[in-house]
């Protein structure tokens, strides 16, 4: 009787526990294993959405790394934002964060300032910079001409297209800035002041006391950085769409990455793939390799996490 009772009430436990874990475990298969297996199985059928799947073996896999001619040019703008841009935001999003709680008064006006880009919404966003930095009527090349610096092209020169999403991503610095200041706020003023006193300047109490404690918050922004920049879409979209003047109406497609290819992404390959040009399992072998890089670049990060946590050693 005794190993009956404990057989039920460890069968009871376990139910519990399960009954406890199915919202997650729902989630989990409906959001993340369905959709992943999925897109796997479609990578390797050809599927217009109309007629039923047939098998096609590796040609979606070799249509897209060797005859494709958009693939190639969209990994590497996407791999140059993630390391550009996520690097940038993040440096400038420590430091306004920096900034801003080292002043005395009017923090709370500096801090609604730098977090109102952030709420803008991305494609007006959008379409704001590509006319301010419109190179013929934009308001920033004729402030660079009258003060005598050659102005450069943006979202209509190959060269500057990137730089100038760059520096749209920048702008709304926000979310990063809120995240690193409730961090840097949390670190213990009595390290500081012991570090004061042994002598410690400004740039060695920020590698030996701040980094140190902010490196799980430095982590979380480079991580997330990165997950956003290869789910980038919506931006380089409306400037290439702004930029060259297109209208699209009914009946009218725009082909992403103006000017020449620069501003293309591996999302807008996804895109242009299943739902532009009904070839889904292309598509599919995109969004795989949109999710596999996305993996490798988090556990590389997290395993360099050790490396950030002993930055001042």
């Amino acid at each position: 009787m005794t190993t009956v009772t404990l057989a039920s009430k460890r069968r009871r436990s376990a139910l519990v526990t399960l009954a406890f874990m199915s919202p997650w475990l729902i989630g989990f298969a409906v959001f993340f294993a369905y959709p992943l297996i999925s897109t796997v199985y479609f990578s390797f059928m050809h599927y217009d959405g109309f007629r039923p799947p047939t098998w096609s073996g590796t040609k979606n896999w070799t249509y897209v790394f060797e005859n494709y001619p958009l693939f190639w040019p969209a990994l590497r703008n996407t791999l140059w934002l993630v390391l550009v841009t996520v690097t940038l935001r993040v440096a400038f999003g420590l430091g306004v964060g920096l900034l801003i709680t080292k002043i005395k008064t009017g923090t709370g006006v500096f801090r609604t300032l730098f977090y109102l880009p952030y709420l803008a919404p991305p494609v007006a966003a959008t379409m704001a910079f590509a006319f301010l930095l419109n190179p013929g009527t934009g308001p920033v090349n004729s402030i660079l001409e009258k003060a005598g610096v050659s102005a450069p092209g943006w979202f209509n020169d190959p060269a500057w297209s990137k730089p100038a999403l760059t520096l749209l991503a920048l702008w709304g610095i926000g979310d990063l800035m809120v995240i690193f200041m409730a961090a840097l706020l949390d670190v213990p003023t009595e390290q500081y002041e012991a570090a004061e006193l042994d002598g410690a300047s400004a740039w060695q109490r920020f590698r030996y006391v701040t980094l140190p404690n902010i490196s799980p918050i430095v982590m979380f922004a480079v991580v997330t950085g990165v997950i956003q920049a290869m789910q980038y879409y919506t931006q380089p979209l409306i400037a290439g769409k702004v930029a060259s003047g297109v209208i699209q109406g009914a009946g009218t497609q725009f082909e992403p990455g103006y000017p020449d290819k620069s501003t293309l992404t591996l999302p807008q390959l996804v895109y242009n793939l299943g739902f532009q040009r009904f070839d889904y399992g292309s598509a599919c072998v995109v969004a795989l390799v949109l999710f596999a890089l996305s993996m490798v670049f988090t556990a590389f990060l997290m395993r360099r996490r050790g490396g950030l946590i002993q930055a001042g050693d």
